[in-house]
């Protein structure tokens, strides 16, 4: 019999990327134009209008009083929709990825209303229940407890709005990774909450910490559902993107772009964040590829 060659290498894999460098060129060229045109372009324009009128005026608009109580306002709607949803999000998910119930599929769809409804719609949704002529407006009014055109209101409209991000990024984490470290947690003598903070937690830091970021951006830049529930009081239910507005409305063109520049410092200081926490997750799994595919 004739022996048979045995190859002793690999053949070599061919390279996935096939177009011509000319098309790869003009793909990128392409996408960066249209960064350019439509998110830096627009960035620069917002920081340029800012400082039209000299430093002066930018920090007399930064520093006016409406200004700062509408800064307090957003980072308090943005800080109580960051720890409620947290909560939120980690039961949900938990209650998800873990268990199987009755009306599972409803509570999925569910926690994906907000996304679906118009925030215009959902503060309309927060008047007519908590609004003097709604549902419990008589009641609470003779309560003596005011929500809409209030700073419950704000919040409670920001929370609705904001409160799918973090259990949409949990219940993915969580189906996937399984209920095997729990159970083993279980058997081993572990209680309900040892469990939750040496097991489940570490597992899903990195999806948590990504959700409440993605909460956070969402919470400060929010306009519909707080226009309708704010009532536009100034230095008292504005919020900066609502305050933004108003300046804007009264042709105050250097204040409103400087209030606008300080809300796009916030926006960018978040992408900052969710980059580094992505290059931080992307570090702690790279190690357990390695591993595995060795």
């Amino acid at each position: 019999m004739t022996p048979i060659d045995i190859p002793t290498s690999r053949p070599k894999t061919p390279d996935a990327v096939t177009e011509p460098p000319v098309v790869r060129y003009l793909l990128t060229g392409v996408a960066l134009s249209f960064l350019g045109l439509f998110l830096l372009l627009p960035l620069a324009a917002v920081f340029v209008e800012a400082f039209s009128g000299g430093i002066g005026v930018y920090l007399d608009a930064i520093r006016n009083p409406d200004t700062l109580a509408a800064v307090r306002l957003t980072l308090v709607a943005a800080g109580v929709s960051i720890v409620l949803n947290t909560i939120f999000g980690i039961g949900a998910a938990w209650l998800i990825a873990k268990f199987d119930f009755p009306g599972k599929s409803l509570l999925i769809t569910l926690i994906d209303l907000p996304f679906t409804v118009s925030p215009v719609i959902s503060g309309l949704i927060f008047v007519l229940l908590f609004g003097a002529q709604g549902l419990l407006g008589p009641w609470l009014s003779d309560a003596g407890i005011r929500i809409v055109f209030a700073v419950p209101g704000i919040v409670l409209a920001t929370v609705f709005v904001t409160f799918p991000f973090v259990a949409r990024e949990l219940i993915p984490l969580m189906q996937e990774q399984g209920t095997d470290e729990e159970e083993a947690a279980v058997v081993l003598g572990a209680g309900p909450w040892k469990t939750f903070w040496r097991v489940t937690l570490p597992n899903i830091k990195w999806g948590l910490l990504y959700g409440v970021i993605l909460c956070n951006a969402r919470a400060m830049g929010e306009f519909g559902a707080v226009s309708v529930v704010s009532g536009h009081i100034r230095g008292v239910t504005n919020t900066l993107p609502l305050h933004i507005e108003i300046l804007y409305n009264e042709y105050n063109f250097a204040a409103s772009f400087a209030v606008a520049s300080l809300l796009t410092l916030l926006a960018v200081a978040t992408l900052v964040v969710k980059s580094l926490v992505e290059r931080s997750a992307a570090r702690r799994l790279t190690p357990v590829t390695q591993n595995t595919t060795s």
